[in-house]
């Protein structure tokens, strides 16, 4: 006699939106059984096309599919489309792929990292960001950060002769990607001075903090491949953990010169989003690290992917953990780094605290998060003249003015306790004085 197991379905599939401190975009998915997996959709700057690809174009079809059925339902969203990958595409894809992960792992009683193989390690290595206008400040900040525990450190600083650097605030206030508004702001730049200042601020925090933190830096994309080389050589001997986006990945083919003329660390990759993107930049080993995003590159599944033929290469992961993707997000990609042998460090900026109001994380709960989020929140989502927007870098934006014509794109050994120490249970979810937007 053959027993035949009737499978859980997918009955619900809701799109919240709200602003706790800055956008973000969640999916709510539940199923006949009554389990609930949540993903986060988030897209900064274009937070609303994803919220409505998803509530338009995928929810319809997730209803009444298998949720355990976690790669047929990646495929078929993937290749069920002629318009293929792209942000809005794999973000929403990526939310889905969360979400049913979570299910899975709430459905066996387990944290997904075990039903991703188990865990290769006992911790993970995460950085958070240090910023002063000045050197003096800088160095007080990368303080401030060693004394949360931090070991390694992004060092950012301004440039003299800038009125606006992004990302640094003359009045000390903490590193933000985005700013509320209408529109991107424009900055003026001035790659002369910032590579004449970089190399003289970041000797400043290698001597102060010595050689056993690691120092990260990020070049926001604004340099061509003579001034890329430039830098990766001048930085060489203050032993960088990576140097990070060092010019516009979009013309692969740029990195070899990059990579002639420097053996400093290279970390491209938070603005691509599929296996795809990163082939050339992995195959020929133009980059040490591959920054993408969990829920930008199609979710656990699609990451696990990238990670694999990065393996390969001796290529190592550094996720995307920026405030503008949300804890489920970042809890996806702990687990991630968790399961995954080459992964090597996670980026940790924090939330407002508005943010951990609304997205709850406690080690008590099995599935994806650990976590849990109140259905019942209070600021209705990004509206018009409150959305977030990056500035447009100053590439486009000379002393003189001018337009410049150059691609561009926009854009503790440490135990993050907060996310990953889990065991079974579930907790009945309560209200807070914050809301959602609800579906009409």
């Amino acid at each position: 006699m053959t027993t035949v197991v009737k499978a859980d379905r997918i009955v619900a599939a809701e799109v919240l939106v709200t602003s706790p401190g800055r956008n973000y975009v969640t999916l709510k998915i539940t199923t006949a059984e009554g389990l609930t997996g949540w993903g986060d959709a988030t897209l900064n700057g274009r937070e609303l096309a994803v919220a409505a690809y998803l509530r338009d174009h995928v929810c319809p079809l997730l209803i009444g599919r298998d949720p355990a059925r976690i790669e047929d339902t990646w495929q078929y969203l993937y290749r069920g489309v002629y318009w293929r990958r792209g942000p809005v595409t794999m973000t929403s894809v990526g939310a889905v792929d969360l979400a049913l992960w979570d299910i899975k792992g709430k459905s066996a009683g387990q944290p997904v990292y075990q039903l991703l193989g188990g865990a290769v390690r006992d911790r993970i290595l995460s950085y958070t960001h240090a910023t002063g206008w000045d050197v003096p400040a800088l160095l007080d900040s990368i303080d401030a950060a060693r004394e949360r525990g931090f070991q390694a450190i992004r060092a950012q600083s301004g440039v003299p002769g800038l009125d606006t650097v992004y990302g640094v605030s003359r009045a000390g206030a903490a590193y933000e990607p985005a700013g509320r508004g209408t529109a991107p702001t424009e900055e003026v730049w001035d790659t002369d001075a910032y590579l004449r200042h970089a190399p003289v601020a970041l000797a400043a925090a290698r001597e102060h903090v010595g050689p056993e933190v690691a120092l990260l830096h990020d070049a926001h994309h604004r340099l061509n491949p003579n001034q890329a080389a430039r830098l990766g050589k001048a930085l060489e001997p203050l032993d960088l953990f990576w140097l990070e986006d060092v010019t516009p990945a979009e013309n692969q083919e740029v990195l070899r010169h990059v990579r002639r003329h420097t053996t400093v660390p290279l970390a491209i990759g938070e603005v691509f989003t599929t296996i795809w993107e990163f082939q050339q930049l992995i195959t020929e080993q133009l980059i040490d690290f591959v920054r993408a995003a969990v829920t930008h590159a199609g979710g656990i599944s699609h990451l696990r992917r990238i990670a694999a033929l990065a393996e390969v290469w001796q290529i190592r992961l550094g996720p995307h953990g920026p405030s503008d993707v949300s804890p489920v997000a970042l809890a996806a990609s702990v687990h991630v780094g968790l399961a995954t042998p080459n992964f090597a460090i996670q980026e940790y900026m924090g939330y407002p605290d508005p943010a951990h109001e609304v997205f709850q994380s406690f080690p008590g709960l099995a599935g994806l998060l650990g976590a849990r989020i109140l259905s019942e929140l209070g600021e209705a989502g990004p509206l018009p003249g409150s959305r977030f927007f990056q500035p447009v870098w100053s590439q486009f934006r000379r002393p003189d003015g001018m337009d410049r014509p150059i691609l561009h794109d926009f854009r503790r050994q440490f135990i993050i306790q907060y996310f990953f120490y889990f065991i079974v249970g579930q907790r009945r979810l309560q209200p807070l004085q914050f809301q959602f937007a609800r579906k009409k």
